[in-house]
């Protein structure tokens, strides 16, 4: 009987210096989006300059969108969305009691849907950039047909790589995160009274997307006309 007492008293996942799972719930929750708050405000400042300096310079941002394939960033938006409703379904499993198998396909899936992103942006299309010659500082190529914006036209692709890089970090950050997550539902950690790893872990993995919505028309949209793999 007191094992039972204790048991109750303290269910699986509860930290002591909470007084209830809600309070830790809710504290959790709290974290996440201070923190995530702080991450507006950080790519919040990416986007503010680069609006600055597309003002500046549009004839040249247009250009270099146009050298973009937007085939590639299509697809990583669709996997994204995707990678949303595993997360989200994999938080719906453990919430309702699904046995510990169906949370771990969800969030399975989620990350090769994430590493699926990755693979796009690196193996195809930022390997694309550097065979065309597009990464500044490793042997970037200006073109004669540019005209007098040809010394311009490398700055929109020093936003794209470190606005693209930054968020495939996030990603990667993500992923190890999901791993861990794995690993704790093959245990049976999560159930219908404590899940808060997978739901604050699902607010970051929402916010990564958001940030490649945005991310994906300011930078292969803006053109005019949208190139197609070694279209100009």
């Amino acid at each position: 009987m007191a094992d039972a007492a204790v048991h109750n008293a303290h269910p699986p996942g509860f930290a002591h210096q909470f007084e209830d799972m809600e309070q830790q719930h809710e504290a959790g929750n709290l974290g996440m989006w201070v923190f995530l708050v702080t991450e507006i405000m950080f790519f919040g400042g990416l986007f503010a300059c680069y609006a600055v300096y597309r003002a500046l310079h549009l004839q040249a941002f247009e250009t270099g969108s146009r050298l973009l394939d937007v085939r590639f960033g299509a697809a990583n938006t669709a996997v994204l969305i995707a990678s949303s409703l595993t997360m989200a379904l994999a938080i719906h499993s453990a919430q309702t009691g699904k046995r510990k198998s169906v949370v771990m396909f969800y969030l399975i899936l989620t990350m090769i849907l994430g590493a699926a992103f990755l693979g796009i942006k690196f193996t195809f299309e930022w390997r694309h950039d550097f065979v065309e010659h597009l990464v500044p500082g490793f042997g970037f190529e200006v073109r004669p047909e540019w005209g007098a914006i040809a010394q311009q036209v490398p700055m929109f692709f020093c936003f794209y790589f470190f606005m693209t890089g930054l968020h495939a970090l996030h990603m990667i950050i993500g992923i190890g995160i999901l791993t861990v997550l794995t690993i704790m539902a093959s245990r049976g950690r999560f159930n219908e009274q404590y899940y808060a790893p997978l739901e604050v872990t699902g607010l970051y993995w929402h916010f990564v997307d958001i940030v490649w919505i945005f991310l994906f028309p300011l930078l292969y949209l803006i053109g005019g006309h949208y190139a197609m793999r070694g279209g100009h």
